[in-house]
């Protein structure tokens, strides 16, 4: 796009800002090259003007990173970790203004985005214990005079590439680990609201962390290729779709570098004949249609055992769907605000219709919802379908929108067979109150994250977060104990000092 300029009788204070790439400790200004536009989605008015990195600009940040890896890996853990601790602070301090920024470039409502913050501040205190967490094993006289003992080492420059619908939090789910381990961290955040890495940035610098440890770069896949390509990028961390993660995989890996790639998602939630089904239908509104939809975990079938069950849930869902507040995010009461971008709400409303040309019957239709000050933001209200077939792309195919569906089974063991035969296997959920149900469904489910009672089981910090199948390529979940170890690689000694008694050559191994 071209950049917007002022002129002298233009109000500059209504012109799109200027984002900064954030290059070894300082917000830096791409002089020329390719940009790229930033909206608020609530008003579809461009708010900021984006540089786009070339190879050169990447280049530049991982040469910051690199350079500043040697002194901050050879940091002794509880200094890191003293970084992460004042990060906590100024999180805790300043929740709300990233709140605002979030609200502002993503549209999510205020009261989401402070739960985006609080979930991401979960990670930051969990990296707050890295001394502990890089402790290693140690055996004596393993062998006569011989122990054995392992530690955990920074691998080097990493990269994080993030997506759109947490700005925040996802960042907040790689860096934190990665620079308590004693890496140096590359952030690539979504293109669509860049501007809350910037202030995680800054914030960073003001928790003491060294110039070149924490790097942004903004960008399209230029950038993201120049990252997976590089020979001194040694891990990328990525969450967005499947067809993308899939990329990102095979590509980094083909570059020799240590990949997770977490994607899509098709998340279930099975209603048992048994379960309360208004804390059922309370569930299915908040994971169905918070953060609108667009949100990895999102519950977007719910799995209705027996027709009674089904016809229950919709009698129960199809008012208060019908009654969402939708507008602005920073407007006080909302439930739920625009999408993202005008292309992707036309797509989301796109699935709706196809879902009605399937056969699908649509219980709520939100496409022609009117939503009070929506103005020209990517609003769509909710969108409810009934009787919904295994074999519809509605149901087999990601929406992430506003879009829930009920599919109607006979059977437990149904039930069970329909999520397990999906391509994903993101999160799941079983809303029942029949121990032996749970537990089974718990243990025989072919899902990553599971759910009793609890419709959207994100783990917390001190475990990690990541699905089966198709929603993950590499074998690390993120953060928790399988970010530490994703981020270090492990080391093994074994050693033996000279002593005073000889015992000649030995052509053994020692036992």
């Amino acid at each position: 796009m071209s950049a917007v300029r002022s002129s002298p009788d233009t109000d500059v204070s209504t012109q799109p800002s200027w984002i900064a790439h954030y290059v070894n400790g300082s917000r830096v200004a791409q002089a020329a090259g390719r940009t790229g536009a930033v909206y608020n989605p609530a008003t579809g008015v461009q708010t900021g003007v984006l540089p786009l990195a070339d190879r050169a600009q990447v280049d530049a940040a991982v040469a910051a990173a690199l350079a500043a890896f040697p002194a901050w890996s050879a940091t002794p853990p509880q200094k890191r970790a003293r970084v992460m601790f004042k990060l906590r602070d100024i999180l805790e301090a300043n929740a709300d203004a990233l709140a605002a920024q979030i609200t502002a470039e993503h549209g999510k409502t205020h009261s989401d985005a402070l739960g985006e913050v609080a979930r991401g501040l979960e990670v930051v205190e969990f990296a707050c214990g890295i001394p502990h967490l890089l402790k290693g094993e140690t055996t004596e006289n393993v062998s006569a005079q011989v122990d054995a003992y392992s530690m955990r080492q920074p691998l080097g420059v990493v990269a994080g590439i993030t997506p759109f619908n947490f700005p925040a939090m996802v960042p907040m789910w790689m860096f934190p680990i990665a620079i308590a381990c004693g890496n140096t961290f590359v952030l690539k955040p979504s293109e669509r609201d860049p501007s809350s890495s910037l202030l995680l940035a800054d914030w960073l610098a003001q928790a003491g962390l060294p110039p070149g440890v924490f790097n942004v770069v903004h960008g399209d896949k230029a950038a993201v290729d120049a990252l997976l390509e590089h020979p001194d990028v040694r891990a990328v961390s990525f969450v967005g779709s499947t067809p993308i993660a899939k990329y990102i995989y095979e590509t980094g890996a083909r570059h020799g570098k240590r990949v997770q790639a977490l994607g899509g998602a098709k998340n279930h939630m099975v209603v048992m004949p048994d379960a309360d089904l208004d804390q059922a239908a309370d569930a299915l509104m908040g994971a169905g249609y918070g953060s609108a939809g667009e949100r990895c975990m999102a519950i977007s079938v719910a799995v209705a055992v027996g027709d009674e069950t089904a016809d229950a849930l919709i009698a129960r869902l199809s008012p208060r769907v019908q009654a969402l507040k939708i507008g602005p995010g920073d407007a006080p009461g909302m439930d739920m605000g625009p999408l993202i971008t005008a292309q992707h709400r036309d797509r989301v409303r796109g699935y709706v219709d196809l879902g009605v040309a399937e056969g699908a019957e649509l219980a709520v239709d939100g496409r022609g919802q009117a939503i009070p000050n929506a103005g020209d933001g990517y609003f769509l209200g909710g969108c409810l379908f009934d009787h919904v077939k295994p074999e519809m792309r509605i149901y087999r195919e990601e929406i992430f929108g506003p879009v829930l569906v009920v599919v109607r089974v006979t059977s437990y063991e149904e039930a069970l067979a329909l999520v397990n035969n999906h391509e994903y296997g993101n999160g799941t959920a079983i809303f029942t109150r029949d121990g032996d149900a749970a537990r089974d469904y718990v243990n025989r489910v072919q899902v990553g994250m599971v759910g009793v009672n609890v419709p959207i089981p994100v783990p917390s910090a001190f475990h990690s977060f990541g699905g089966w199948k198709a929603s993950l390529f590499g074998d690390h979940h993120v953060y928790g104990p399988e970010g530490v170890r994703f981020y270090t690689r492990l080391k093994a000694v074994t050693t033996r000092w000279p002593t005073s008694i000889r015992a000649g050559a030995q052509f053994v191994m020692p036992h």
